[in-house]
This record gives C-alpha cells, structure tokens and sequence, in this order.
C-alpha cells in the first residue's frame, strides 16, 4: 500500500498556476523557435510543462494565442512620438518594425493574414494614421497610404528572412551575388548593366525603397 501523503513531508516546489501572461511569453518562444507551422497547443502546453486543456481555462483557441502572441511583439516597437513631422515618423517606426520582425521571423505570416485590433497595434496604427492625415492625406488616399506602408514592410521583411534562413552567412550571400551578377553579365548584358544584384546592403535598400514610397505620398499631400 503506498505511503499516505499525511504520513510524510511533502514540500516539493509546487507549479504556479498558469496565467495569461505566461501563455503568451511561451508562445512566442515558440514561436521564435519553430514558427507558425511548428505551433500547436500540444507544443505550447509541453513548454509550460502543463496539460494541453488547461490552456483552454485562459483562451478559447490556437488563433487566440496567435492573435495575442502578435500584438506582445508589435508591443516592442516603441510607440511614435504623436508629435514628430510625418516623415520623421514613419521612417523611425517602419524601420523599428523592420528590426521587429527580424527579431520574430514568423510575424510578416500573421500580420498578413488577420485583421491587427490588439492594444499595442492600435496604439501605433492610430499615431500613423493621425500624422498622415493632418499631413493632408484623407479618405481612401489615406487608407491606400498606409496599406502600403504595411505591405511594403511586411514583404521586404519576409523576403529578408527567407533569404537569410536559406543563404544563412554574409560571405555566402555575397558569394551567391556575384555569380548572379557574372551570369547577367554573361547572357543578359543589358540587364546586367542595370540591375545592382551585388548590393547585399539590406538595410540600404529597405530605407531607399521606403523613401520612394513616402516621396510619392508626398507628391500627394493637400493642405490638412
């Protein structure tokens, strides 16, 4: 027969009772470690060294974890200052939610494909929208401007992480350039004299193709 528990000490380091919080801290370590594919509440519940339906007590569902995962790292970009010349605004946010999504690979997925209403997204995408419009953008031109921006963002970043998790070194990715560059040159000359594809400098790239974009909202502006 085994031993009562009242028979014996039992101080063993109990588990905290799981929080919200907590769900959401490992989720996007896993996240961060296996990407949206690699996401499951089994897995989730195994990282937390707890039962896969006790998760269920704090959210309903996987999309509400994912959903709650998303809006924790758009969080970590510092929100806009309200009153910064809406240029200078735009350039330091994308460029933060640039080194965001390099941080979390998996984000441009999810901010692609569902609507972002959390608190943290809200707050940033209110500033935006605000600087835009009293630099004379309004009504769908304000919309078609921001929607821009975002999908601008989110496939340069992803393209920039595909990129990297398959090329994986800088001595590879200029490796790879430069026989790409002698292949253009070789059999398409006329392309090869105007395509730069031995310029590895993604962070000077991203910021030129991000100024196209706002000289062209720019070439737009009416007076708010």
């Amino acid at each position: 027969m085994p031993e009562s528990i009242w028979f014996r000490d039992d101080d063993r380091p109990r588990r905290p009772r799981l929080s919200r919080e907590r769900i959401v801290a490992a989720a996007v370590a896993l996240l961060d470690a296996e990407g949206v594919t690699g996401f499951s509440m089994r897995a989730l519940a195994a990282r937390l060294r707890a039962g896969t339906m006790s998760l269920y007590e704090y959210v309903q569902s996987r999309e509400d974890v994912l959903d709650l995962a998303l809006d924790e790292v758009i969080g970590e970009v510092d929100e806009p200052r309200a009153g910064d010349p809406w240029r200078e605004l735009l350039v330091r946010q994308l460029t933060r939610s640039r080194q965001v999504m390099r941080r979390h690979p998996w984000m441009p997925a999810l901010t692609a494909t569902r609507p972002l209403l959390g608190p943290n997204a809200l707050a940033r995408s209110r500033v935006i929208y605000a600087a835009l419009a009293r630099a004379g953008l309004h009504g769908p031109e304000l919309t078609a401007a921001v929607g821009t921006l975002s999908s601008y963002v989110n496939g340069f970043v992803a393209a920039e992480n595909t990129w990297w998790d398959t090329v994986r070194t800088p001595a590879a990715d200029a490796g790879l350039r430069a026989r790409v560059a002698d292949h253009l040159n070789e059999h398409a000359a006329d392309l090869g004299g105007l395509a730069q594809v031995d310029d590895g400098d993604f962070d000077g790239q991203f910021r030129l193709g991000l100024d196209l974009i706002l000289d062209g909202i720019a070439g737009r502006l009416r007076p708010a």
